[in-house]
């Protein structure tokens, strides 16, 4: 199945596409800059701007590793809502590809969107699109 994520909701979309990936579908999820997150600008940045402060002292290179790129987020999206620490769970991740716009081998092929995870039925105008949020914590693509 390859989902469209032109103005999709990211929590929304995650958890669609967790649910079908537990059930044994290859999820391809294309355009993931444009997916969006729904609230205001300012207090996501700050909800990330504190996540990115998280470190480890002793020896940063061990971890956490932070993620910046749209399809980077919007995997670890959709990996926080699978049992990844069970073999179901990896299994199910395995099988999952995002990329930033649509690739070519896929362009040919039926790209599906979701109309229940659609930014016209959030109802606020207030959101922020993966690619804005990625360009602030510094994310080169």
């Amino acid at each position: 199945m390859i989902i469209d994520g032109k103005d999709l909701v990211l929590g929304r979309l995650a958890s669609f596409a967790a649910k079908r990936l537990l059930e044994g579908e290859h999820v391809t999820v294309v355009n993931s800059e444009q997916v969006v997150i729904s609230g205001r600008k300012e207090a996501t940045f700050d909800v990330y701007d504190a996540w990115l402060e998280v470190r480890n002292l002793t020896n940063p290179r061990k971890g956490p590793f932070h993620l910046k790129r749209p399809e980077e987020l919007v995997r670890r999206a959709i990996r926080g809502m699978l049992p990844f620490d069970k073999p179901k769970g990896r299994a199910a991740y395995r099988c999952l590809r995002v990329y930033i716009g649509v690739p070519r081998e896929l362009a040919s092929k039926e790209i599906q969107t979701l109309p229940e995870a659609s930014l016209e039925r959030l109802g606020t105008r207030r959101f922020i699109r993966i690619e804005a949020l990625s360009k602030h914590l510094g994310g080169k693509f």
